[in-house]
């Protein structure tokens, strides 16, 4: 039928192809619910592509979908160096400068269909391309249900990281009430209750129409049916058995399948299939083949994949994961045993962990029908990727599974590596009891053979358990007999994992050799391509710079660490150093940049709930510091992220944020209860940074016992009169508000007056308020005035450009559009809005836009 109401899309998909061309390479998001006519716009689009050659792939609703499916796809019809790449062992990075290069020889409009259905390679595929798109003469034009991708679907993610000056995006809109009368008359049918019932969705207005029922098919499904119902028993066969299998069916694998008859295939056509060049044939949409197939009884189904997988393992170069997925299909426990797990390794070696982990999990339905040993080693490959995606519940199970078999069978070495994974994967969820018991266990088992790298493996866990809850020594102790072990036997990953925890260690406990260590890691981690033990390097160099407050060094780690995860696309440590570099910012007084960094990390879909709590820590207490509301809310989440059993370094950080918060109320009692227990453990720790931070908040209140020994600068300082000379020490680390306050605490009028305008220009409410109380009571005349009138009077407590852009937000604008209304830099606007966000302490525009008409003290 006509393509109605789609000439303006053609029209903004060309021109932004003409750029392309021109030498603004682009990336098109098409979004859309299904059935709007998606494939169709993109197919008339591709009509005229002002001379560019046009490459088409897709994703298939497979159970576990191709590892770089369309790239598959497309290197059939490129051949040469991509093809090859693609067909070959090659690495993933080998594979994706492959596209790059294919993208670079000359104008193209490659297109990506149907990505909401894509494996995580494939993802990253596009992000890679995303990045680089702008050095060449193509456009990527990729579709997507729009309505299947929540805010955690993972190319939700992906669109979110694609640059936007290379991005553009476009949203389809179901037909108007007079476009679908159009097509009714030229249908020769009434249009009567057709726009109410079907809303206007292309696909369901095709498929009523064609059904020339009675009256109007209430579903999609009961529409596709009803034009089912004229096929010959002949195409009928045709239709059921390409209804099984997503995608294209093959001529050839028609011809082997059922009794090829032409007029059957035309039987086919008539209700909607189409024919391609070669043969193939599909089903006009994905919803067509879904009902299609439902209408089938289990029994017929399961027949109907046992004759494709029959025709296509009989083959060459049919992919595994197609195989398995007909194999699954066909519930031939055999077949699946064979190549859901070889589908797997390939998913996993080009990165889709994710459809690893569901291939895997699909062969262990039939993992009784194996020997023990092997269905454990499927149990462990299994519990490794879903480690890799964040499934740690899973993975624990399935390590448990594994644990069992080696136990029975007497395999100590695997027995003791299973215990080490329990208590890496136990520590990730919180339970700090499970993962030193697993730990020990782990130990001991492996002592009891010769030394090997497990046994390496084992001692490093502990070596992490003990640092993590600041029992240095220990750690020490254990990082040293890991690298003993790990060292002369070139079990490099090992050795560098012990490295850095041996780093880690002594800077925490102030021992300054700590930072050859960690130099140490990064060398050999580059030096042998280890992809993760780089990024963690980076990642402890980070962390712990920002913890010495050596700031200049952090800032160097932290490009160079975000740079190299952005380039190997490894996000999970990418968000860690996103939360260090917004503590960094907190810290050296960029509260909005600190801000936008925390709620990045906290709005990732794939942030871990380790990685959320130091970027909820420091939302909170930038919260506290503005006097923002939902504070507490922050701290209260990442306390409950850390479990039961809270170790130190979470304790004592909360402890201070907490104490600050009392202390800033005036509570003095507050102060004491924050800091007190968490003071008693720091004390038979050795943690100079955290031991003066808590001693100087007892200090301050009054309630500090003795002099405290073993304390950093510039809390020493403070705690011994010498409040000066600590605020002399603050300002040169770089960190405004604490020099403001022992100004504003300590001072005379002239350094009070320029604590207060420093607080003042942090937007320090709470404490700049306090400074003026004082200032008042000691007699100082003309204190400046404290925020702006139109902030008092605002109930949010936003500023009035705040305000101003929250009303515009509320009306749905994006931040482009604000800017220009504003005459300011969509730069500018987003940092606005980050402010807004934290202020309201919400975690969308959407909530911030609904508190705008709530009423005071109405009800939440």
């Amino acid at each position: 039928m006509e393509l109605l109401e789609r000439k303006k899309c053609v029209a903004e998909l060309t021109d932004w192809l003409r750029r392309a061309i021109e030498g603004a390479g682009c990336i098109a998001l098409l979004g859309a619910e299904a059935g709007m006519g998606k494939t169709a716009l993109l197919q008339e689009f591709a009509k005229a592509p002002l001379g560019a050659r046009v490459l088409w792939g897709g994703c298939d609703a497979l159970f576990a979908p191709r590892p770089l499916g369309p790239l598959y796809d497309v290197a059939r019809q490129t051949k040469g160096e991509l093809l090859a790449a693609i067909n070959s062992d090659a690495s993933r990075e080998v594979i994706f400068a492959a596209a790059l290069n294919e993208l670079e020889r000359t104008h193209t409009l490659i297109v990506f269909e149907d990505m909401h259905w894509a494996d995580e390679a494939t993802l990253d595929l596009v992000k890679y391309l995303g990045r680089r798109i702008q050095r060449t003469r193509a456009m990527l034009a990729v579709s997507y249900r729009d309505d299947e991708i929540g805010p955690r679907h993972p190319l939700r993610l992906v669109i979110g990281d694609l640059p936007r000056a290379a991005t553009h995006r476009m949203s389809l809109f179901p037909l108007s009430e007079a476009a679908v009368a159009q097509l009714a008359r030229q249908a020769g049918q009434p249009s009567a209750d057709l726009y109410r019932i079907t809303g206007g969705n292309p696909f369901f207005v095709t498929e009523a129409l064609a059904a020339v029922a009675d009256k109007v098919p209430i579903s999609v499904r009961d529409a596709v049916l009803a034009r089912a119902l004229r096929l010959t028993p002949e195409a009928r066969e045709i239709a059921e058995l390409a209804c099984v299998v997503p995608g294209r069916t093959e001529s050839w694998l028609l011809e082997q399948a059922v009794l090829f008859d032409e007029a059957a295939i035309e039987g086919c056509l008539g209700i909607g299939m189409m024919r391609a060049d070669d043969g193939a044939l599909t089903f006009r949409h994905e919803l067509a083949r879904r009902a299609f197939e439902d209408s089938l009884s289990q029994s017929h189904r399961q027949l109907l994949h046992a004759k494709v997988f029959a025709a296509l393992s009989a083959r060459p170069h049919i992919s595994s994961a197609r195989l398995a997925h007909h194999a699954a299909g066909a519930r031939n426990a055999a077949a699946v045993l064979q190549f859901a797990p070889l589908a797997a390794m390939q998913a996993a070696s080009v990165g889709s962990h994710r459809e690893a982990a569901s291939l895997y999990q699909v062969a262990l339905l039939y993992a009784q029908e194996i020997a023990p040993d092997e269905r454990a080693s499927l149990y462990e490959r299994f519990a490794y990727e879903c480690y890799l995606t964040g499934q740690h519940e899973r993975a624990i199970e399935a390590r448990s599974a594994a644990l069992e078999v080696w136990r029975a069978s007497g395999a100590r070495m695997r027995e003791g590596d299973a215990l080490q994974w329990l208590s890496r994967l136990s520590w990730f969820i919180g339970r700090r009891a499970d993962a030193n018991r697993y730990g020990a266990e782990a130990v001991a088992t492996l002592e009891s053979l010769p030394p090997s790298p497990e046994l390496a493996r084992a001692y490093g866990n502990c070596a992490g358990l003990d640092m993590e809850s600041h029992e240095l020594e220990s750690a020490i102790s254990w990082a040293q007999r890991a690298i003993e072990i790990a060292e002369p036997c070139a079990a490099n990953e090992i050795l560098c994992d012990a490295l850095g925890v041996l780093g880690i260690a002594r800077l925490i406990a102030g021992d300054a050799s700590g930072w050859a260590d960690l130099g140490r890691t990064l060398r050999l981690a580059l030096d042998g391509a280890l992809q993760e033990q780089v990024a963690s390097a980076y990642n402890d160099l980070s962390a712990m710079a920002v913890s010495w407050r050596q700031y200049d060094k952090a800032s160097r780690w932290l490009n160079e660490g975000l740079a190299y995860c952005e380039k190997h696309d490894l996000d999970s440590l990418r968000l860690y150093m996103l939360a260090y570099r917004a503590r960094k910012a907190f810290e050296q007084g960029d509260w909005p940049a600190a801000s936008e960094d925390a709620e990045a990390v906290l709005r990732h879909p794939l942030a871990s709930p380790i990685t959320r709590i130091p970027a909820l820590r420091t939302l909170g207490h930038i919260r506290i510091r503005r006097g923002d509301p939902q504070a507490e809310a922050a701290l209260e989440e990442a306390w409950a992220i850390g479990g039961a059993a809270q170790e130190l370094q979470r304790i004592g950080t909360l402890a201070a944020i907490r104490a600050e918060a009392a202390w800033l109320a005036g509570d003095r009692e507050g102060v004491i209860k924050a800091v007190g227990p968490a003071y008693e453990m720091v004390c038979r720790r050795r943690d100079p940074r955290m031991k003066g931070e808590l001693a100087c908040w007892l200090w301050r209140v009054g309630a500090l016992k003795g002099q405290p020994s073993e304390i950093a600068d510039p809390y020493a300082q403070e705690i011994s009169g010498d409040w000066r000379a600590a605020a002399s020490g603050w300002k040169q680390l770089g960190c405004p508000y604490e020099y403001a306050c022992l100004l504003a605490w300590h001072g005379t009028e002239t350094e009070q007056r320029e604590a207060l305008d420093i607080l003042e220009r942090l937007g320090a409410a709470p404490a700049s308020q306090a400074l003026r109380k004082r200032m008042r009571a000691e007699g100082v005349r003309a204190v400046p005035r404290g925020l702006r009138t139109s902030t008092r009077s605002n109930r949010l407590g936003l500023t009035r450009r705040e305000a101003e852009i929250l009303a515009l937000v509320s009306q749905g604008m994006r931040n482009s559009a604000i800017a220009k209304r504003l005459f300011v830099s969509t730069r500018t606007v987003d940092r606005h809005v980050s402010a807004i966000l934290s202020k309201l302490g919400v975690q969308s525009r959407g909530e911030a836009a609904a508190m705008v008409n709530k009423r005071p003290g109405s009800p939440d």
